[in-house]
């Protein structure tokens, strides 16, 4: 489609930056009366998957795909699973392996190109129910998967599936992850590669020979983790082949249905290639929306439950058809 001007107007005027942004709502927002029932499915490769359900009995399925280091619980999660169920709409959160509140079992974590375990999602889905139509969505990293799935899938995609919208999306690695090494943003990679690296000493007891204790704990930048860590566990030769592997863009031209992407520019997470100008100018499925405020899943409405962004997905999801 296009690049469109963003409706977004800003945040309250406490939430004065992109870090404030991203950081305050991370801390404070709660989002009640969302309940899930879970069930739990067989992966390929013996592992498992849960998968968090909040369901109304509708034709219509909005299936989203959460963050590093997030589950079904997040605000940002919790919020769009509210906004939609309003709307009448099914929600299934899948959970990340070793996400939800529970250790996998193989040796192998999650990592933004997981896309082999979205597709046992959504094969699972079409299997078991009826829907009609299904809607996929994801934030910040689980944007990077839905967009990389679509783009495997291109025109073999599930006919059921008919529009897709994500936001505070990496759409390149490379360039997101370099963003980690800004002085500016030591408190993401500090929150990040804590959790990570409390996920790996939780493998170690799984499998004692797999994982070095004694590197692990000398690691201080997500260059020397993915490269002996995610690269290293999931087939790739360090961390830039890691990154540029299962980086977004690679599959985005092959997209074959309306989808959305919606950036900000004062996300602290993103940079330069995260923002695929020069795609959404030529290429007609994709709509490229860039609002200057947001910061990194924040876009926060002044006394408002919901955020921007959730009202823009649905809006983009459900309005047009």
């Amino acid at each position: 489609m296009s690049i469109i001007k963003s409706t977004y107007q800003g945040p309250p005027a406490y939430l004065f930056n992109g870090h404030l942004e991203t950081i305050i709502p991370s801390i404070f927002r709660k989002v009640s009366e969302v309940n899930y029932k879970r069930e739990k499915i067989d992966t390929p490769d013996g592992d498992f998957l849960n998968l968090d359900w909040s369901k109304l009995g509708s034709s219509k399925l909005l299936i989203i795909s959460h963050g590093l280091e997030g589950d079904s619980e997040r605000h940002y999660v919790k919020g769009m699973v509210k906004l939609f169920n309003s709307s009448e709409v099914d929600v299934l959160v899948w959970n990340n392996r070793s996400c939800g509140g529970e250790m996998n079992l193989r040796p192998i974590l999650y990592h933004h190109g997981a896309t082999y375990d979205l597709d046992t999602v959504i094969s699972h889905v079409l299997k078991a129910h009826s829907y009609q139509e299904i809607f996929l969505t994801g934030i910040s990293m689980g944007g990077a998967q839905t967009l990389k799935y679509l783009g495997e899938k291109g025109n073999d995609l599930p006919v059921e599936i008919k529009r897709a919208a994500v936001y505070s999306t990496p759409c390149n690695l490379l360039s997101s992850a370099a963003t980690l090494k800004f002085r500016s943003n030591t408190f993401y990679k500090n929150k990040f590669l804590g959790k990570l690296k409390n996920k790996m000493r939780e493998k170690a007891v799984q499998y004692p020979d797999l994982i070095d204790l004694e590197l692990l704990e000398r690691v201080s930048d997500f260059d020397v983790f993915d490269t002996f860590f995610t690269a290293k566990l999931h087939g790739f030769k360090d961390a830039e082949d890691f990154y540029k592997s299962v980086s977004a863009d690679n599959w985005m031209p092959s997209i074959a249905v309306p989808t959305l992407v919606i950036n900000a520019l004062n996300d602290p997470l993103l940079d330069g290639a995260c923002y695929p100008v020069k795609l959404a100018e030529s290429k007609k499925e994709l709509t490229l929306e860039m609002p200057k405020r947001g910061g990194h899943t924040g876009f926060v409405i002044s006394k408002n439950e919901f955020t921007w962004a959730e009202y823009r997905v649905q809006e983009f999801l459900l309005d047009q058809l």
